[in-house]
């Protein structure tokens, strides 16, 4: 059975990726933290048992950039919210169970992404929670249509999004995996990391 994953990720330009993180490292510092996060990330997460898609924005910019492995397929993610975005990843996929992650969660590990598609074998839908009240993972079987209504009303970027994305899938068996933390400011950032920032 083919398996799919897909990663979101965005040119690291100054300015356009990680902005609150650069409200306390500065927008070049935390445009390199997700270049550098986000390439060490793809590597890990490469696997024989799936197929690591890299959906990318912005759209012409993505689909020619350098920053990204040229050997891996490129999807544009087009107009509209994460969940739109998301949500038309989650169409386009090849049939068979789909992974959607983003770049900027340290913690993920092809373990992890090993752990999402094996719930999904008993489940219909899969999440990684963060501890926000976000996501990390969000998955699906696939076994039948993605539901029209996938993402609609969601409140992104809230303790709510988790809650609000389970509400649009009624009906559907729902797995969850470990809990990993994204990085949105300097506090999120692994000490270690903190520290050589700060004596640097």
């Amino acid at each position: 059975m083919n398996r799919t994953l897909v990663i979101m990720v965005k040119e690291p330009l100054p300015g356009r990726v990680k902005t609150r993180l650069g409200r306390d490292l500065g927008m070049t510092a935390a445009a390199w933290w997700f270049r550098h996060q986000t390439r060490a990330l793809i590597r890990r997460v490469q696997d024989p048992r799936w197929q690591v898609v890299l959906a990318v924005a912005p759209d012409r910019a993505g689909l020619s950039s350098r920053v990204w492995p040229a050997h891996l397929p490129r999807w544009p993610q087009g107009r509209g919210d994460l969940g739109d975005r998301m949500g038309r990843m989650l169409r386009a996929a090849p049939a068979g169970p789909v992974c959607v992650i983003g770049a900027d969660i340290p913690g993920v590990t092809a373990a992890r992404v090993a752990d999402a598609f094996r719930a999904l074998g008993s489940h219909d839908a899969v999440f990684g929670p963060a501890p926000d009240g976000g996501y990390w993972l969000v998955g699906l079987k696939r076994a039948r249509p993605v539901p029209p209504r996938l993402f609609e009303n969601v409140r992104w970027s809230t303790e709510h999004a988790l809650a609000d994305t389970v509400a649009t899938l009624p009906d559907h068996r729902i797995a969850q995996v470990a809990t990993l933390r994204d990085v949105d400011t300097i506090d999120d950032l692994p000490m270690t990391k903190r520290g050589a920032r700060a004596t640097s």
